[in-house]
């Protein structure tokens, strides 16, 4: 088993002369018999500048990191971070969700560390995190459900709906449970990733148009587009169009890309609702907790902040 062990303060003296000399890492490496990374590692700490005074130098550095003192968490950080797990945070938003807020630098790494730790104790923390490595089976559906008319494409989108630059551009798509039950809606907003949900009690175009409408006119001043697949539940887009008074887009077949953010929320939303769950058992309050939960967890893309805050442009202090 190999143990590691610091550099002395006369290998630190070969590397400035070796270095000096212009030999590469791997060179010094195998000279003074370690690895190329601990070389390179060691000049990133201590950068190089002469070869007269770089070996002192970076010593001296050495020995003074080495009496400083180890740097701990105080137990009542650790009772944020456990909180914020407990709303179904990531390790990730929660560390840069406290430096933003409250200055205090702790890593991912340390905080997965920490909830494994907690499961090794018999704690459930670790039943809070996303688990998305579940491979997909080949092959893809052929959809044998006919043809939609009167669609606008995709190709027809205004420009701006791309660049994410204004609130109110959405994405549309249905979350099937157990085969012919009810149906979750989820409705995205692009910029903000802000989320609705409504329960349709069957996937046909007329309860799938009601649960639409119904979410979105309460967001009627933030309504400009809406975009969805090609799925014959979205047949009275028209209808949808002339309710909400947007323009209404269809994706190309088998592009779901086109359609990332409402994708990625399907993902998410998979952590309340898995795909064996029936949704004939499910409560308003269920689908509303599902849809606090990820309008309340800060995004890495919107800079940890959460949907909500942005949607609303707002701040939302962690101890509310």
């Amino acid at each position: 088993m190999r143990t590691y062990h610091q550099l002395t303060q006369a290998q630190r003296y070969q590397i400035s002369a070796l270095r000096s000399l212009g030999h590469r890492y791997t060179e010094i490496a195998q000279v003074i018999g370690v690895h190329k990374s601990t070389i390179s590692r060691e000049m990133a700490r201590h950068p190089w500048t002469t070869s007269r005074w770089w070996a002192l130098v970076a010593d001296s550095r050495a020995r003074y990191c080495r009496r400083k003192p180890v740097y701990r968490i105080p137990p009542a950080v650790w009772g944020e971070v456990d909180r914020l797990i407990g709303e179904d945070w990531s390790p990730e938003q929660v560390s840069n969700r406290l430096r933003l807020e409250q200055g205090f630098r702790i890593s991912p790494e340390w905080i997965y560390q920490h909830i494994f730790a907690d499961q090794r104790r018999g704690g459930e923390l670790y039943k809070h995190l996303r688990h998305l490595n579940k491979r997909k089976k080949p092959g893809r559906r052929v959809e044998r459900r006919g043809r939609l008319t009167n669609m606008h494409s995709i190709d027809l989108r205004p420009t701006i709906v791309e660049r994410r630059e204004r609130l109110g551009d959405w994405e549309g798509d249905t979350v099937q449970g157990k085969r012919n039950g009810p149906v979750l809606i989820t409705l995205t907003e692009r910029k903000s990733r802000f989320t609705v949900l409504a329960l349709a009690e069957h996937l046909t175009a007329p309860m799938v148009r009601e649960g639409i409408c119904s979410r979105l006119l309460p967001f009627k001043d933030q309504l400009y587009s809406l975009t969805s697949d090609r799925g014959k539940e979205f047949a009275e887009h028209v209808q949808i169009s002339k309710a909400l008074g947007i323009a209404y887009y269809f994706a190309h077949p088998y592009s779901a890309w086109e359609r990332g953010t409402n994708e990625n929320t399907n993902g998410l939303l998979r952590q309340y609702f898995p795909k064996s769950t029936s949704f004939l058992a499910i409560t308003e309050a269920d689908i509303d907790h599902a849809m606090h939960q990820l309008n309340h967890r800060p995004r890495k893309i919107l800079g940890f902040r959460t949907p909500f805050e942005v949607f609303f442009n707002t701040t939302v202090a962690l101890t509310t």
